[in-house]
């Protein structure tokens, strides 16, 4: 699964070993019928909205393709937005990996979700006062304490060039605190939602804004970016941009450690890191962060 976008400008499962705990029961805040009945609105609004593709398929700029495996329910989710922001310049991507028993219901969510809450930012970020005013419901209330811990690359092995951020400061700061500001309203919206049981499911996220020639890069979990370029014999090459977020990198099983969990192996998986609770053996989470996966919260 996944998509693919050209630089050009053209205008044109993972398997849980263990029984996971129990869900908390949780106030419903509004009927489920009408929570569903709205979003059905959403979905049939979104399909209206010119250049925005999300289905197997392609555009001038973009191609898009993922297949049912042999797990079951197909968990992922994609997305291309051009004319992102109603900037001609401007084109959204994304690609979400579900898992979990919900974990359907989580990448979709987010590819619907997320998008809109960036552009709102965005346009807060870029100091409109008018966009202030039009884009706060969208994005919605954050405390620091209702905010999930994201990762952020603030190192210089990260994905980060900061000789281009030096060159463009405002654009990469702008979109740098709408990605940010973005990931953790997406993340609270979905604790709070009323249909989707995000406890042990999630989704992964690696999401980009092409603006001209330039990228900037938000991702969450072990889903890749990967750049198709040339190098200096005109060959085609491949350059990944984002890093797999998995609990065996040093950093993240410190992290984790330092937070109680545990990070392991199965003896029938020794290839494949886990994240458990501390004294429970499960979900078994085999990235090191995600959307939703609520067990897990003080961990991931």
């Amino acid at each position: 699964m996944g998509s693919c976008l050209s630089t050009s400008d053209n205008p044109s499962r993972r398997r849980s070993p263990a029984p996971a705990p129990p869900s908390p029961r949780k106030k419903q805040r509004r009927s489920s019928s009408s929570s569903a009945r709205m979003e059905t609105e959403e979905e049939q609004r979104l399909r209206g909205i010119p250049g925005r593709t999300f289905l197997n398929g392609g555009t001038g700029a973009a191609s898009l393709f993922t297949q049912q495996g042999k797990k079951g329910t197909n968990q992922d989710a994609m997305i291309v937005w051009e004319n992102f922001c109603s900037r001609r310049d401007t084109v959204f991507c994304g690609v979400f990996d579900g898992h979990g028993p919900f974990g359907h219901m989580v990448s979709r969510r987010v590819r619907d979700s997320l998008p809109v809450k960036l552009s709102a930012q965005w346009e807060v970020n870029n100091g409109s006062e008018d966009c202030k005013t039009n884009s706060i419901r969208t994005v919605g209330s954050m405390n620091s304490e209702d905010s999930s811990s994201l990762y952020l690359e603030e190192e210089s092995r990260g994905s980060i060039d900061f000789e281009e951020t030096e060159k463009h400061p405002d654009t990469f700061m702008a979109l740098k605190q709408s990605f940010l500001k973005a990931f953790k309203v997406m993340d609270k919206e979905l604790r709070m939602h009323p249909n989707i049981d995000c406890f042990c499911s999630g989704t992964t996220a690696v999401t980009l804004v092409k603006q001209g020639q330039d990228l900037v890069i938000g991702n969450i979990g072990d889903s890749r970016a990967i750049l198709g370029t040339r190098d200096q014999d005109d060959s085609l090459i491949a350059v990944q941009l984002t890093v797999d977020l998995k609990p065996n990198l040093p950093r993240e099983a410190e992290r984790i450690r330092r937070c109680k969990g545990r990070v392991f192996a199965l003896h029938d998986e020794p290839e494949v890191a886990r994240v458990w609770l501390p004294n429970n053996d499960s979900p078994g989470l085999a990235m090191a962060r995600a959307f939703g996966d609520f067990a897990l919260r003080s961990l991931v």
